[in-house]
């Protein structure tokens, strides 16, 4: 969960000024935390105290109403119910990182990944990604290799893992659905050596840099284990006290084991 925060933030500068290399600075006066941090926030909320996940979502929107969500979330968020408007973009996908973290088996993370997506993304492509995404990092905290995760992914949902970075990064553009994020996000991932350098190839495929680097940062944290102390500190320190509050009860209940 830290992780993909600490993602969004890092690629909150470059989401419309996109960065095509892994050479830029983490963090700069243009980092701050957007919808991505809210919202994967308001997730952890819901799952800690055992929440409904769409008035959850609401209350958040609410307390962070210009974190710069998408036009039809905020429609439905500011009537305050939520409800599902068949969305395949990757809202579904860039909040659901603590489901891989909190649940105990591949069928619960499924489950609740399908639950967190569904109160807006209902479209099966919303679904898809964001299990994907929380089934991918509960596979990454469970120990597993990234060929197995890999493979796992391919054979579960269908998404084209084949293709590199240096490919994708020729010719990407911000693309926001499930289908055209979360497998480049992956994939960022997958040819990653450490934390930094998954999140500074997310950055540099370009696109919607900010949610790329948040999905590739939940991952990232759950296989590597260990965020420099240095880049957490400096990520965290651009949240609220409401927010770190829940990012600290959240990793102390879940995340001991990193």
């Amino acid at each position: 969960m830290i992780g993909a925060i600490i993602g969004d933030i890092i690629g909150s500068p470059y989401e419309h000024r996109n960065h095509k290399s892994t050479d830029f600075a983490l963090f700069s006066d243009r980092s701050r935390f957007t919808d991505d941090t809210v919202l994967t926030v308001a997730v952890a909320d819901a799952i800690l105290h055992g929440k409904d996940y769409a008035e959850t979502l609401v209350e958040y929107f609410s307390g962070y109403p210009n974190a710069g969500y998408g036009g039809t979330f905020i429609e439905q968020a500011m009537t305050g119910k939520l409800r599902p408007y068949n969305s395949w973009g990757n809202g579904s996908a860039m909040r659901v990182g603590p489901v891989g973290f909190a649940f105990d088996t591949a069928e619960a993370v499924l489950t609740e990944a399908k639950r967190s997506a569904e109160v807006t993304h209902n479209h099966p492509e919303g679904i898809k990604g964001a299990q994907a995404t929380a089934l991918a990092v509960f596979m990454a905290r469970q120990g597993e290799t990234k060929t197995f995760i890999k493979n796992q992914i391919v054979k579960r949902f269908g998404y084209d893992l084949s293709q590199p970075l240096e490919t994708i990064r020729k010719t990407y553009r911000f693309d926001v659905p499930c289908q055209g994020s979360v497998p480049q996000a992956l994939t960022a991932f997958l040819e990653a050596t450490d934390y930094e350098d998954a999140v500074r190839k997310a950055v540099s495929i370009g696109g919607d840099s900010d949610t790329i680097a948040c999905i590739t940062g939940g991952v990232a944290h759950a296989f590597f284990g260990q965020i420099p102390p240095h880049i957490e500190e400096a990520g965290l320190a651009h949240l609220d006290k409401r927010l770190l509050g829940v990012v600290r009860e959240f990793s102390d209940r879940y995340l001991q084991f990193l």
